[in-house]
């Protein structure tokens, strides 16, 4: 039987920040509306419910992911990353596949006891949930991958957080969680550019390989910067308070990461980007969390 430390790893826990921080941007949206007076009744216990049932869905689709990547020959001792269970042959596929599937049931009636607590709407939501957690690989593969996780962890799990928590479905809500999609995508898309010679040789069809090595630095370039000038959208629309544009903090973050990027000039350069995924994962966690503490803060000032 593995050690318990590599049930955790074979989770990914580091890939989390992707879901824990658009979830918590959505909880910190809803208080500061609640604040302002713009929504009168909050259940803040369906939403602390609804952030642990994002990450749930999250770990979900990593274990089901990595079986599909190691079934397909994507996965391989020679890729650059982090450390692959199965790979290294600490777990039998099937046990990852199982592992993945009773997550997502966890997942699943997490959103059942939400929906009997709310309405029709978060079932669809919800449906958007479970097709990132078991076909996302299928989207990957056809270079959708980066659509799917910007709908799902960019825009669905803001509007569940707000429906389950207020009862309404929050459109607007949706520009003020796309900074945080932007900056999501931008960790898959940082992965995929790592990877991109491997996932050519297993014959799957990446948005980084469609791109290329310059194509793909200009479109992580464009996901970081384009996030930090919807944030000022969203304040000129006085959606969020002034305050939030401390996020510009993280700005110096952005910039060292993309000028790493630049950095690589063919494909023979890969490996200087080989932890850029997780120093984007790094930016999207603090980017949120000064997001948050601005929505909590600007209601005290």
């Amino acid at each position: 039987m593995p050690k318990l430390k590599y049930w955790i790893i074979a989770a990914h826990p580091w890939a989390f920040p992707a879901s824990a921080s658009p979830a918590l941007v959505a909880f910190s949206y809803v208080f500061y509306q609640y604040k302002m007076g713009t929504v009168d009744d909050v259940n803040w216990i369906n939403g602390v419910i609804a952030f642990f049932g994002a990450i749930i869905f999250h770990m979900a689709g990593n274990l089901i992911g990595d079986y599909q990547d190691y079934r397909s020959g994507v996965d391989q001792l020679e890729k650059e990353g982090p450390f692959r269970v199965l790979v290294h042959k600490i777990f039998k596929p099937r046990t990852i596949l199982i592992y993945g599937y009773v997550v997502l049931v966890i997942g699943i009636l997490i959103g059942t006891y939400l929906f009997m607590q709310t309405g029709i709407p978060l079932i669809y939501i919800g449906l958007f949930g479970i097709v990132s957690a078991t076909l996302y690989y299928k989207f990957k593969y056809v270079a959708l991958g980066d659509i799917l996780i910007f709908v799902c962890y960019g825009l669905m799990i803001m509007l569940g957080m707000v429906y389950v928590m207020t009862g309404n479905i929050d459109w607007m809500s949706l520009l003020v969680s796309s900074p945080v999609g932007l900056l999501v995508v931008a960790i898959l898309h940082a992965n995929n550019t790592r990877d991109m010679m491997q996932d050519k040789q297993a014959g799957i069809k990446t948005q980084a390989i469609n791109l290329g090595i310059e194509g793909s630095q200009v479109m992580y370039q464009t996901l970081l910067l384009v996030s930090y000038i919807l944030i000022a959208i969203v304040v000129l629309l006085n959606l969020l308070p002034t305050i939030v544009f401390i996020v510009l903090a993280t700005l110096p973050m952005a910039l060292k990461n993309i000028r790493l990027m630049k950095q690589v000039n063919t494909t023979n350069d890969l490996s200087i980007i080989k932890f850029l995924d997780t120093k984007t994962a790094q930016l999207v966690l603090i980017f949120s969390l000064l997001l948050s503490a601005g929505n909590f803060i600007a209601t005290y000032i």
